[in-house]
């Protein structure tokens, strides 16, 4: 068992001790357990599996950030995350429509990359929603 908390710019979103998980890093998906090697990585759009101490398991949509591995505390500031069962399709289906039209439109002095930044946030919140009826 380790403590990992989850945190973002707004608040924190979990704080408890864990005793796995799984996470979205930059160079693909990294497995912490207790007593896990001191680690420092950037996290990308995916899906973040928990399980807590008796097994459970708890899947967040996180859209990036980065993850902190020290003495068994695991810290993640992510630049936003959502519980998979508080995902709204309606919300999710929105944004994603709106990213498509700001990429449709690339010459209206659109800023691409926030566009396809967006795209990527709606895809994996979709994604995960679906993964997770």
């Amino acid at each position: 068992m380790f403590t990992l908390s989850i945190v973002t710019q707004e608040k924190i979103i979990l704080e408890q001790g864990v005793s796995s998980v799984i996470a979205p890093g930059s160079e693909g998906y990294l497995g912490i357990l207790t007593n896990h090697a001191p680690l420092i990585t950037a996290l990308v759009p995916g899906k973040l599996t928990i399980k807590d101490s008796e097994g459970k398991e708890s899947v967040f949509a996180i859209s990036g950030g980065f993850l902190e591995v020290s003495n068994n505390t695991a810290t993640i500031l992510a630049d936003s995350v959502e519980p998979a069962v508080e995902i709204k399709i309606s919300r999710a289906e929105a944004a994603w429509k709106r990213a498509m039209a700001r990429l449709q439109h690339k010459d209206a002095g659109v800023d691409v990359e926030r566009a396809a930044k967006a795209k990527l946030r709606a895809e994996n919140r979709l994604r995960i929603f679906r993964e997770n009826q």
